[in-house]
């Protein structure tokens, strides 16, 4: 079957609104936040040249249309000239497993397309949708299910990654294009609360409760409070990416399709073999010690195998997006450089200090203060597995100080460090869509979708809690 999508004349030449962005917004902005990190006496100078650092990048990010990976790289050599952060910084986040996971996964899905393998699995997801709203909605449900399969929201991306690449290549449309690049990663991330595995931080979180109080959570008992959360979540949050950059006309354009063959070749054969080895062993990591981003690699380098692979090694190289892997790896250094500083500690415990206040009386707050923490926790902790790290402890001596449920403490932050859709660094996942072979979007437009989908991520939360956490064994 072969997709063909005629793009609307009308979006022809799309000019860019931030082309004529005015600087007086961002250097307004970069002034206020160097005047008030001139007032914490508590923090030191590193810290708060790192917080200013990561507070430019952010601002310029937001505000204007600089080019991500160019801002990242400034904000950390402004660090290393500063002397608050050593120069082996960057270079160490470069060498980043994130950095191969991402480099290893840009070549699998240069594979999948090169084989005809992506065009095949897109074809047969189309076949079943009508139009590109329906075909929105069945990527959705697929990536729910992807969460009990691939333990990871990066291997998860990787796998679907190449889908997206087809679909852009054949709809031709900005608007759509960029709406799909976001929805993907988007369910990719507020789905991991499915599962047990839906993510490595959520069993860092188990380890740091039995060694705090000799409790757990079973696979089932976190499939009974987490996947009716996961679901829910996954289909509001397709409805408002489709509300938000799409109009009705655009979801209910209508797909050519043809018949769909299911012969495989002997390169799509291969390439799928290779693909469900590398699933298996992202499954088993703990019992075999071989990293995610390693077999992602090594999977890489089998399908490059002269006389062998599916693909030469130079045009596998090609797929890779160098100006990605160099943002993921100044930002990288930009979150690092907020830990050693202390700045991400400094924050944390100003944040906490609010706990203070609560005497474990009303559920109400303290229920509000733990959900409000853990989703906005990825804006100053930009690692999924760093903020489990550092987040998890201080909830559970929250919950032992004012003598509440540890558990459904610690399954309630879980959930809601879950959240880390407001900037392209906050999720590895979001990186690997926001910039494929085409333009996609912009770190304006998570701010748009983060604007909408975190007040709303707080409140099914708060409801779920009240409506049925409670009723099952997550009692506060």
């Amino acid at each position: 079957m072969i997709v063909k999508y005629v793009t609307n004349p009308k979006e022809g030449n799309v000019t860019s609104l931030k082309r004529n962005t005015p600087w007086v917004l961002p250097v307004v902005l970069i002034l206020l936040v160097e005047l008030a990190l001139l007032l914490p006496s508590s923090l030191t100078m590193e810290a708060k040249w790192s917080l200013f650092g990561f507070c430019c990048a952010i601002i310029l990010w937001t505000t204007t249309s600089i080019n991500s990976a160019y801002v990242a790289l400034g904000s950390v050599l402004f660090l290393i000239v500063s002397g608050t952060a050593k120069q082996e910084l960057l270079f160490q986040s470069l060498a980043s497993d994130v950095i191969w996971l991402m480099i290893g996964s840009f070549i699998l899905g240069a594979a999948l397309q090169v084989t005809g393998l992506a065009e095949k699995i897109t074809n047969f997801v189309v076949s079943r949708a009508r139009n590109v709203g329906s075909v929105c909605w069945l990527l959705t449900m697929v990536i729910q299910v992807l969460a009990f399969f691939i333990p990871s929201t990066s291997g998860r991306a990787a796998v679907i990654l190449p889908v997206f690449q087809v679909l852009s290549k054949e709809i031709g449309s900005r608007r759509i294009t960029k709406a799909m690049a976001i929805l993907m990663p988007t369910v990719i991330l507020v789905s991991t609360s499915s599962t047990l595995i839906g993510a490595g931080s959520h069993l860092i979180a188990l380890d740091l409760l039995h060694e705090f109080s000799k409790k757990d959570i079973s696979f089932i008992q976190w499939l009974i409070w987490g996947l009716p959360f996961g679901i829910i979540m996954s289909f509001i949050a397709c409805h408002v990416t489709l509300w938000l950059f799409l109009d009705k006309e655009e979801m209910k354009r209508e797909f050519t399709q043809k018949e769909i063959t299911f012969q495989l070749s002997r390169n799509e054969k291969y390439t799928i073999s290779i693909l469900i080895v590398m699933v298996l062993f992202w499954l088993t990591e703990r019992l075999h010690g071989i990293e995610i981003a390693t077999v992602t690699v090594i999977g890489a380098f089998l399908l490059t195998l002269p006389n062998v692979g599916v693909m030469k090694w130079k045009d596998s190289l090609k797929a890779v997006s160098w100006n990605l892997i160099l943002f993921v790896g100044a930002a990288i250094s930009l979150g690092k450089s907020l830990l050693e500083s202390g700045a991400a500690n400094w924050i944390m415990k100003k944040l906490f200090s609010i706990t203070e206040l609560i005497d474990g009386q009303s559920i109400f707050i303290m229920l509000l203060v733990v959900v409000v923490l853990s989703v906005t926790s990825h804006l100053y902790i930009t690692s999924h597995t760093t903020r489990a790290v550092i987040f998890v402890p201080q909830l559970l001596y929250f919950a032992s100080s004012i003598q509440v449920n540890e558990v459904a403490v610690l399954f309630i932050g879980v959930v809601g460090m879950n959240y880390c859709l407001t900037f392209p660094v906050s999720s590895k996942a979001l990186l690997l869509f926001q910039e494929s072979d085409r333009e996609t979007f912009q770190p304006q437009d998570l701010l748009r979708l983060s604007a909408y989908l975190g007040c709303i991520y707080i409140i099914l939360m708060v409801l779920f809690y009240y409506g049925y956490w409670q009723w099952v064994g997550l009692s506060l």
